[in-house]
């Protein structure tokens, strides 16, 4: 096999609740990820050493040496399996870069896929969830895909049973936000508060409404501890928060660590409808209407 095609989906958090630092520098977190319509695809292909092409949107922010996660997990599957593999990658944007909705983890996840099959390495899913982990918080629920609550990082996952599907829009705003930059502000904002940081737990509320498939339910529980932090860096995106409710959006929330603002509609319409109408207020580049739960990486 000369060439692999793997599609990969975005991410929206229903409930991403933060808890204290801890000693590593990270947060223990509870994270309802929820895979949805908005796709990369990553396409591998036979060569002699580790390389990577950006086509799409935003091509030119996403680097292209070994600051790319897609990079690293192609060298680090390489090295689960104890040999030495060449592949040229060409990563097939449409997720927002740095736009809170994984990105980057989901070219991770597609190139371990790709790689695998590329390879003929055969490893089963549970391998590739262990290598996942290793490379970021969020690559293993790429892989994953549906709906599931991540634990510890985000990276213990256990799937969620969900009825029927939900419909979105995602209005996606000029330049990124650095996850790293939006937990740091978060730390400061409580810190400033002096308030205690309590440890995080699922919202049962919101697990019902996912099992019961009710959208209105769903939209009154989404809940994000790095929200505040978010809108404290760019302000502009109350705004657009604010224009999706106006327009009817059953729930309106920063998604993950932004400036992607994710807006819960009633029906494949309202979506439609909602989408258009936050491209005419003008608080987004763009706003695009998506559904969920979808499958995560896989090979097309």
């Amino acid at each position: 096999m000369s060439s692999v095609t793997v599609r990969v989906p975005a991410k929206v958090n229903v409930q991403l609740s933060v808890g204290p630092l801890r000693e590593d520098g990270f947060h223990d977190l509870v994270n309802v990820f929820h895979a949805v319509s908005v796709f990369d695809e990553v396409v591998a292909k036979e060569s002699e050493t580790v390389s990577v092409r950006v086509e799409g949107e935003s091509a030119d922010q996403v680097p292209v040496d070994d600051g790319n996660l897609a990079i690293q997990a192609a060298r680090a599957l390489a090295k689960h399996a104890g040999r030495t593999y060449g592949v040229e990658l060409v990563i097939r944007k449409a997720i927002p870069v740095a736009g809170g909705m994984a990105g980057g983890s989901a070219d991770a996840a597609g190139t371990l896929v790709a790689c695998n099959e590329l390879w003929g390495l055969g490893l089963p899913l549970e391998d590739l969830m262990e290598i996942a982990a290793d490379l970021g918080s969020d690559v293993p629920f790429s892989l994953l895909g549906g709906t599931a609550v991540g634990t510890g990082r985000g990276e213990q996952l256990t799937s969620l049973p969900v009825k029927g599907a939900f419909h979105w829009v995602f209005a996606v705003a000029d330049g990124g936000l650095s996850t790293a930059k939006v937990y740091a502000e978060c730390d400061r904002l409580r810190a400033a508060a002096g308030t205690p940081v309590a440890w995080p737990r699922v919202s049962e509320a919101l697990l019902r409404a996912l099992k019961e498939g009710d959208a209105r339910a769903l939209g009154a529980e989404l809940t994000n501890d790095l929200q505040e932090p978010a809108l404290t860096l760019r302000g502009s995106l109350a705004r657009t928060l604010e224009a999706g409710r106006e327009h009817g959006a059953l729930g309106a929330i920063v998604s993950g660590s932004g400036p992607t603002c994710a807006f819960l509609a009633a029906d494949e319409e309202h979506a439609r409808e909602l989408a258009e109408a936050l491209k005419g207020a003008g608080v987004c580049r763009t706003a695009v209407p998506a559904h969920g739960p979808v499958a995560g990486a896989s090979i097309v």
